[in-house]
């Protein structure tokens, strides 16, 4: 794969060896897009490199998979050749450049012909686990959970899978370097290292995240990457408010993809709202 910024290019390829621990989320996503397939096809926001996409589409679903960054996209469209020969999947599965945000409003201009679905026509929209802390501020993720609602049909289900970090866990990000974890990649044999470092003002609702990934190949020199992010913190009855402001009514809370209750000290929330049906 080859793209104008090697950066880019090699921060995809390290994401999907972060993801080696598998969130656990699939299933539910799978189970939603067969209850909704009736209604229209699926959109995923902020898809990265295709870990939810590619597998719905393999299970038979028309998927549309957007995501802003050009190198996760490309990633995306290799994994998909790799997973069942590239055409047949290729039929089922359009990768759409475009910022989360505002998808439905340049959908004219960016979405390729023959791309399924469009504003209002979705049965499923996902936004997958912590993506949406990724949006720096609480205008922007209202606006995509807005955008979601736009998007789907009516009886059409959005997801939304976000991390929930409580103070104990905030005061460990006081500037300290963690080893997160080494492995080796295989696409190329190199041993990484990844190592985060975190900043968090008490009473504060920002996380600044700085991770970087040591790459080394026998007989070569060390290669460092580094990702810089900005978590804007979500609290539950925030996220509720966003979907009960974009005009879709809560089916479930849970505390993890298996819909368990959600508890007190839970670290994550996985939330299902509806479009409703017209009268």
């Amino acid at each position: 794969m080859t793209n104008l910024d090697p950066v880019a290019d090699a921060l995809a390829r390290l994401y999907d060896l972060d993801l080696v621990d598998d969130p656990g989320d699939v299933d539910l996503y799978l189970a939603l897009a067969h209850r909704t397939a009736a209604i229209g096809p699926v959109v995923e926001l902020a898809a990265g490199s295709g870990r939810v996409a590619i597998p719905l589409a393999e299970a038979g679903h028309p998927v549309v998979a957007v995501d802003r960054d050009p190198a996760m996209l490309a990633r995306g469209r290799a994994c998909a050749e790799r997973s069942l020969g590239g055409v047949a999947l290729g039929d089922r599965l359009t990768w759409l450049e475009a910022d989360l945000v505002d998808v439905d409003r340049a959908w004219v201009s960016t979405a390729p012909p023959g791309t399924p679905g469009g504003p209002g026509t979705f049965g499923l929209a996902i936004l997958a686990v912590g993506s949406i802390l990724l949006l720096p501020d609480a205008d922007r993720q209202r606006a995509a959970v807005a955008t979601m609602a736009r998007l789907l049909a009516p009886g059409g289900v959005a997801v939304i899978d976000a991390w929930l970090l409580g103070p104990d866990e905030l005061a460990g990000y006081d500037g300290r370097t963690t080893l997160e974890w080494v492995r080796t990649d295989p696409e190329t044999g190199a041993q990484v290292t990844k190592v985060a470092t975190g900043h968090h003002e008490p009473g504060g609702d920002r996380l600044q995240l700085t991770t970087t990934f040591e790459e080394v190949r026998p007989g070569q020199p060390a290669v460092r990457w580094r990702r810089e992010d900005t978590l804007r913190l979500l609290e539950v009855d925030e996220l509720l408010a966003f979907l009960t402001d974009a005009g879709l009514v809560v089916e479930a809370v849970a505390g993890d993809p298996e819909m368990t209750p959600l508890e007190p000290d839970a670290d994550r929330v996985v939330v299902v709202a509806r479009r409703p049906r017209a009268p």
